[in-house]
């Protein structure tokens, strides 16, 4: 099967002699004239990063709350989530492309997979780590199994929770670099048009980089917005 990379929408270098760029060098004015060319792609690696957590998030959030009762499903779910995550990116997008197409969808679907694993053992570390304490108090309080779930553990797992979200998300923003290979767009388009020019190098994966500080962000936000408690508490 042939692979058709599809052609990068950053118009990357005037090639006249003499020039910062066609030297290949780290050209500021370059990168000022041609700063919105990479507003598109950098949109569409978000938007792959996010549905991949997102969808990550809720179907691994499902497995927990499933193993959490039925602890014979940890292992099982476990192996299957670790075979999806030690499978090359790639070579995922590839098995995928005759069955889902080329596009977003190939992509998300792929990249959601690498998620499982880190998300479902952070939530199920979480929920292991709630004190007996804390259970034997909330049953004493007359709480229902359900009613402990949702009050006390899933509170109380919050931290390794989003640490889990955080971990995927970042190392999401990594692998969306190759979902151009899918025809899914993103920076790595932008990288791979030219590996040799220092100023496509420089703001595509600078771009990475700040999306991956953006949305580690945003959870350590979101993280702190769940577990005011916490600061509620005296030390």
């Amino acid at each position: 099967m042939t692979l058709a990379i599809p052609l990068a929408q950053v118009q990357l270098r005037d090639r006249s002699q003499g020039t910062c760029e066609s030297r290949n060098g780290f050209c500021p004015d370059w990168i000022a004239d041609n700063w919105d060319s990479y507003v598109d792609p950098a949109v569409r690696h978000a938007l792959l990063v996010a549905l991949a957590v997102l969808f990550g998030f809720a179907i691994a959030f499902g497995l927990a709350l499933l193993a959490h009762r039925r602890r014979a499903l940890v292992a099982p779910i476990t192996a299957v989530t670790g075979v999806l995550y030690t499978i090359p990116s790639l070579a995922f997008f590839l098995v995928l492309l005759p069955v889902t197409g080329r596009g977003i969808t190939t992509a998300v679907i792929a990249l959601t997979a690498f998620t499982l694993l880190i998300i479902f053992r952070n939530i199920m570390l979480g929920l292991d780590n709630v004190p007996d304490e804390a259970r034997d108090a909330a049953a004493g309080m007359g709480m229902t199994d359900r009613q402990v779930l949702w009050k006390v553990e899933l509170p109380l797992a919050v931290p390794e929770i989003v640490a889990g979200l955080r971990v995927a998300a970042t190392t999401s923003v990594g692998l969306a670099a190759l979902a151009f290979f899918a025809g899914a767009g993103g920076l790595g388009g932008a990288i791979y048009a030219d590996l040799t020019f220092k100023s496509n190098i420089v703001v595509a994966g600078g771009l990475c980089l700040l999306l991956a500080a953006l949305f580690d962000a945003l959870f350590v936000g979101i993280e702190r917005l769940l577990t005011r408690w916490r600061r509620a508490v005296p030390a």
